[in-house]
């Protein structure tokens, strides 16, 4: 068969390495209850190859690409509809898969912050996301609360996940090689069903306080808080990156009393 291109619009780094894909295929724990994993941006089919080894769960791909596609399907007939050429930003986890599923992936890195976001959507249907990220990205998603990587990724997903750093990846294993480090991070999802808190203006409050980083979060919020009656609030006087998750539930508390 012959070699897919890696297109650089497409943000496409396919990893060569086949240690590292099984370390990361081997990092899924099908034994929380999904039965279904869905690769996204298989590529070549490095990960693929090992997925489909498994017994346990039945495997999904998708590829943007249709080069990609075309490839796969000559690779591995027995997909079926079980090989999808769609954008994964654009999929209706409702409408294709029937229960949970495990998310995993090489992922696109000019895409990584809007696939982490469109799991997020879909958190109710996906227990465990195992994925490699540029480092940074990775670092974002894992950081905690007063450190300098720590913003609005990192808060959206562990309101909702358990995220953890696994390991490092150099630039060397990927043709083409990226020009950064990568990383690979599992998510698990957590307890919290819904936030206690109005879910949607906890979201305005993180993104405004993030959006402006530098300022107290009383100047960040003077569109979403009554400042008159929020002045004993001692959480208006941090910048953002210092508050956890649950301090943020808090605030968005305070905040809706006030209205």
């Amino acid at each position: 068969m012959s070699i897919v291109r890696a297109k650089k619009h497409l943000g496409q780094h396919f990893l060569t390495d086949k240690n590292i894909a099984s370390k990361i295929v081997e990092a899924l724990r099908p034994q929380l209850g999904y039965k279904q994993v869905l690769e996204v941006g298989p590529g070549m089919g490095i990960l693929s190859d090992f997925l489909l080894q498994k017994t346990e769960y039945e495997t999904y791909l998708i590829d943007i690409d249709t080069e990609s596609y075309e490839f796969l399907g000559k690779k591995y007939p027995q997909l079926g509809s079980r090989l999808i050429n769609a954008d994964f930003l654009e999929l209706d986890f409702a409408a294709t898969f029937n229960g949970p599923l495990a998310v995993i992936g090489n992922f696109p890195y000019n895409i990584s912050s809007q696939i982490l976001f469109k799991i997020l959507d879909n958190r109710q249907q996906v227990p465990e996301v195992v994925g490699m990220f540029q480092k940074e990205v990775a670092e974002r998603c894992n950081a905690k609360a007063g450190s300098k990587e720590y913003g609005i990724l990192s808060v959206f997903l562990q309101a909702y996940y358990k995220v953890e750093y696994l390991f490092t990846v150099k630039a060397g294993v990927f043709n083409p090689p990226p020009k950064v480090l990568s990383a690979v991070i599992r998510m698990t999802r957590n307890e919290v069903q819904e936030l206690d808190c109005d879910e949607k203006l906890f979201w305005q409050v993180v993104k405004a306080g993030f959006n402006q980083r530098r300022k107290t979060l009383r100047n960040a919020l003077s569109s979403l808080i009554n400042k008159e009656k929020l002045t004993d609030e001692p959480m208006l006087e941090l910048r953002a990156e210092r508050l956890t998750v649950s301090d943020f539930v808090a605030l968005t508390n305070r905040i809706t009393e006030t209205r």
